[in-house]
């Protein structure tokens, strides 16, 4: 996008000429998920069918970062269509594979994959990406940088791509949780196209608000998913756990409710809700353009999920709130990896097991999972995540934690991060490239 780019830049130097510096990112330049609507670029969803589409308008997330003066650089590559109906490859994209800044024959994660590539390789200082359930986590582990997960409502939907109305969040993706904080100020609060949107609006601690709040923080943790982590990630977060415990001495023991079904929960919800929302494109000759045949199976397959199981989903969700407010009454944030493996090769099958991770083994006794499942839970329940690096795994490629919190507290997540990182730096770590 150099032709706007220039032309935000431009109106940024003479702000700054006036004496206007009328927000921190003045001038910044990011990149945009290619879900969300930019006018004078391609919105292509990352799908074929929609190759050199351009729309009128700017997504809502968009709007608010140009009145802030940021400047948009880029669109940036995704997995086609978010990654409706499952995919099996990394090569399920217009763009092809994203591929990870720290090593190129790996990937970079899904579906926010050119988000993580370009803020991990320092092509831009901070980018928007989307999620679902992981679809900013992933990214963000895989390469290295911090990625803010909003709560449900708090970003304004207009604009962009619908995968799941009742999953989906846009959030920002940057080196550190103080540019993510400065980004997510900018888009949250009120949007009046989005009928799902909260209207509350995001501002950081105060210093001395954070300073008491980590002084009495409690941190809730359980620990049985870090002995599951492959191989290569699993020092790495140990020694992350070990640091968050030492600068935030009092760690509860929290876990998830084991009895609900957190994945097929999540898979039906987005199954059906993204069905509903591509069943003109999957009748049309167009849908053959896109090359994973597994999504394709999978979005036709979830055109026939019963209406009985998606509104038990549902219900089960109103259940998984509930349970959360339980957790939270014991601990103000709860820790567990943000993913348990460093970043696949591009060549991997996703729904093969990972490398480096044993398969479960049939007679061993029957281990508690502890918060294996946070990522579907917390996006289920409509809770905010940061996802931030705490090292290299000993295959050289960055593992990451993340923090999960109530509703709205992303005032407190990010103030946890931002003190871990200033007191262990693994987020200034670059890739050799």
């Amino acid at each position: 996008m150099r032709a706007r780019a220039l032309r935000e830049a431009a109106a940024a130097d003479r702000a700054i000429a006036r004496g206007d510096a009328r927000s921190s990112l003045l001038g910044i330049p990011y990149g945009a998920k290619d879900l969300l609507a930019a006018r004078g670029a391609p919105t292509t969803w990352g799908a074929a069918p929609y190759r050199g589409r351009v729309l009128p308008q700017d997504a809502t997330a968009i709007s608010k970062l140009h009145r802030a003066g940021a400047v948009l650089a880029a669109k940036l590559a995704m997995v086609e269509l978010a990654g409706g109906g499952g995919y099996r490859y990394p090569s399920a994209s217009l763009q092809g594979p994203g591929r990870n800044p720290w090593d190129t024959g790996r990937w970079s994660g899904g579906s926010s994959s050119g988000s993580g590539a370009a803020v991990g390789a320092g092509l831009v200082p901070f980018a928007l990406g989307s999620e679902t359930s992981g679809s900013i986590g992933t990214p963000s582990s895989y390469c290295g940088v911090t990625g803010l997960r909003p709560t449900y409502g708090l970003v304004s939907r207009h604009g962009a791509m619908a995968l799941s109305w009742t999953l989906d969040k846009i959030g920002p993706m940057a080196r550190s949780a103080a540019d993510c904080a400065l980004a997510l100020e900018a888009i949250s609060g009120p949007g009046a196209k989005d009928a799902t949107v909260s209207g509350k609006r995001f501002r950081p601690m105060a210093p001395e608000a954070a300073r008491e709040a980590l002084g009495r923080l409690r941190v809730g943790f359980a620990g049985e998913e870090i002995e599951q982590a492959s191989a290569a990630a699993r020092g790495a977060l140990e020694r992350g756990i070990d640091e968050v415990r030492r600068i935030f001495p009092n760690v509860v023991e929290a876990r998830l409710p084991e009895d609900l079904p957190y994945g097929p929960m999540v898979v039906t919800v987005y199954a059906a809700e993204g069905a509903t929302i591509f069943a003109e494109l999957m009748e049309s000759e167009r849908f053959e353009e896109m090359p994973d045949a597994k999504q394709k199976a999978g979005l036709r397959a979830a055109l026939d999920i019963k209406a009985r199981d998606y509104l038990h989903a549902m219900r089960l969700r109103t259940v998984l709130a509930s349970r959360m407010r339980e957790v939270f009454a014991t601990c103000d944030v709860i820790l567990s990896a943000g993913r348990t493996m460093t970043a696949t090769p591009l060549d991997h099958p996703l729904d093969a097991p990972a490398p480096g991770v044993a398969p479960p083994d049939p007679e061993a006794p029957k281990r508690r999972p502890g918060n294996a499942s946070l990522i579907p839970a917390g996006n289920l329940a409509g809770l905010p995540a940061v996802f931030f690096p705490c090292g290299l795994g000993t295959d050289g490629l960055p593992v990451g934690l993340q923090l999960v919190g109530p509703p709205f507290s992303e005032p407190l997540l990010l103030a946890v991060v931002d003190a871990y990182q200033r007191e262990t730096g693994h987020h200034l770590r670059r890739p050799p490239i």
